[in-house]
């Protein structure tokens, strides 16, 4: 496989905005990487637009052209030429376009100061950003089961969550639909309960959509530590989530 300068543009991106992915991607066989990188550079990209200026409407248009480029690809039209945008066109298919879509129209939620709705609110945010790309990625890799990936999402989904609920708060955001220790080890247990659930059913992944799922090795960690300690959470004091034996899982596939 030949990296050109889109695809190491990429990679660029994500070792800077996403150690856990990159170190993920690097683990993966060479001819996967022309997935993973430019679907994690577009989470990256997409995840960061809510947050880099305070005007809601500039926000706003900022996603809405990462949902343009999306549409671009979906409807197999000319997508226009960026450094993410074009290898990505290439990497995924008309339908993980759609999903990318929905992907980035959960993002909304980012820009606003609204609180959840309610669980299912809640859920649907971890399952349309999380769980939409680790199923893109899966997918696009071989065979994968999407229940057992979407479990998988969830419990790494949540994991990342916690992990970023003091610069949430700090932003003025409401991260918690119940943000008290009973409330946030409820929430860590069902996350670890799908986790766990997902790596009961690792059979159902094949070998060369395993790549996708690396990023969730260290989430059973973290969520252990909230409900073991749930004031960990607002201090700050999970742990990392990029330590993890990443070598050793891509030879193993025990994600």
């Amino acid at each position: 496989m030949e990296f050109d300068a889109d695809l190491s543009a990429c990679a660029a991106i994500i070792e800077r905005a996403d150690p856990l992915r990159f170190r993920a991607s690097m683990a993966a066989p060479v001819s996967a990487r022309r997935v993973l990188f430019p679907l994690y550079a577009f989470n990256i990209e997409v995840a960061r637009a809510p947050w880099v200026t305070q005007e809601t409407m500039i926000a706003e248009m900022r996603l809405q052209w990462w949902r343009d480029v999306c549409d671009e690809i979906a409807n197999s039209g000319v997508v226009r030429r960026h450094e993410v945008a074009t290898p990505l066109a290439l990497a995924i298919s008309p339908e993980d376009a759609v999903l990318l879509d929905a992907l980035a129209a959960a993002r909304r939620w980012d820009i606003y100061r609204d609180a959840f709705e309610d669980a299912a609110h809640f859920d649907a945010y971890i399952d349309q950003t999380a769980g939409h790309l680790m199923w893109v990625a899966a997918r696009s890799l071989g065979p994968a089961e999407e229940t057992t990936v979407r479990d998988a999402a969830y419990g790494a989904g949540v994991a990342a969550w916690l992990h970023a609920i003091p610069q949430l708060v700090e932003q003025g955001r409401v991260p918690l639909l119940d943000g008290t220790d009973a409330g946030v080890v409820a929430l860590a247990q069902k996350a670890r309960a799908r986790l766990r659930q997902a790596r009961a059913n690792r059979g159902k992944i094949s070998k060369a959509a395993r790549p996708a799922m690396y990023s969730a090795g260290a989430a059973d960690k973290v969520l252990s530590a909230a409900i073991a300690a749930p004031g960990r959470v607002g201090a700050g004091e999970l742990p990392p989530m990029n330590d993890f034996a990443l070598s050793w899982r891509a030879l193993s596939g025990r994600w």
